[in-house]
């Protein structure tokens, strides 16, 4: 079996091509090693390394499992995170909404953040290692947490990057707060399980779906909730799930936040909402 055989098989089992292309590259540079300019150099795949990139991309065509679990890492904003099957892997969407964090903060010289559902922590992470804001990462899984303080250790964010177990604000401390609060909540509605990708479904469901029909209930709870912890003048940050803006721009003005405003990633579907308390 040589390169273009196992693309072809990767490409079989559904993968479009341009992103077979794309994993076969990451199975090389992480399995053999091999990257641009081992080709560039005329260099030659050995047979056993070939043989262990082979059985990587099998696994990934047979069961359809992220190519980020069979490596073991994703890439976010040029750093790489730990992942597994307790965190939901960082996507490309998702750095739209630590900029955005990243620009406020900056205009607004905030020291303080909250991360809330932190998993990877790939969001407190960036924020921590692009700004001076110390940022704390909370969430309900003890799994996500030991994760989140592996990638927090990788990148040297000591006392930077801080994680906690809590249920949205139930471990947040009396007299704690906070110049912004980020979250990228689960907000796909349970009617849409049987839809998603097979992919998706590695990722852990407790970051993916809500219990209601409308997959608003964290943003309704950390809308709610915010203010109490929130500095005055302070900002709340959602990535938002397809077609949710408008329901989530109602809460927030619910909830007393203004200026809110609505930003679109590159397909021009309203990504990330930021509101000022």
């Amino acid at each position: 079996m040589n390169i273009h055989d196992i693309l072809k098989m990767l490409i079989d089992a559904g993968i479009e091509p341009n992103e077979a292309n794309i994993e076969i590259k990451m199975l090389l540079e992480h399995f053999a090693n091999y990257g641009a300019k081992d080709i560039i150099m005329g260099e030659k795949l050995t047979a056993d390394k070939l043989a262990i990139v082979a059985q990587k991309a099998e696994i990934r065509a047979k069961t359809r499992q992220p190519i980020q679990h069979i490596i073991g890492f994703a890439d976010f904003m040029g750093e790489k995170f730990i992942v597994n099957p307790d965190v939901l892997i960082p996507r490309d969407e998702t750095e739209i909404l630590v900029r955005k964090a990243v620009e406020i903060i900056e205009q607004n010289g905030f020291k303080d953040a909250l991360d809330i559902g932190t998993g990877t922590g790939c969001i407190a992470c960036m924020i921590a290692k692009l700004t001076d804001c110390q940022v704390i990462g909370v969430d309900i899984s003890s799994d996500a947490l030991r994760t989140a303080l592996d990638n927090a250790s990788r990148l040297h964010l000591f006392n930077k990057a801080i994680f906690r177990k809590s249920d949205i604000f139930s471990n947040v401390r009396y007299g704690e707060t906070f110049d912004i609060i980020i979250s990228n909540p689960p907000y796909i509605p349970p009617s849409e399980k049987e839809k998603i990708q097979k992919e998706v479904t590695f990722d852990p469901e407790i970051a993916l779906f809500t219990k209601d029909e409308k997959g608003l209930q964290f943003y309704e709870k950390i809308t709610k909730g915010a203010p109490r912890v929130l500095e005055k003048g302070g900002y709340l940050l959602f990535e938002l799930g397809l077609g949710q803006a408008e329901d989530v721009k109602n809460i927030m003005e619910k909830n007393g936040f203004g200026e809110i405003e609505i930003i679109k990633d590159l397909a021009g579907i309203d990504r990330v909402i930021c509101a000022k308390k």
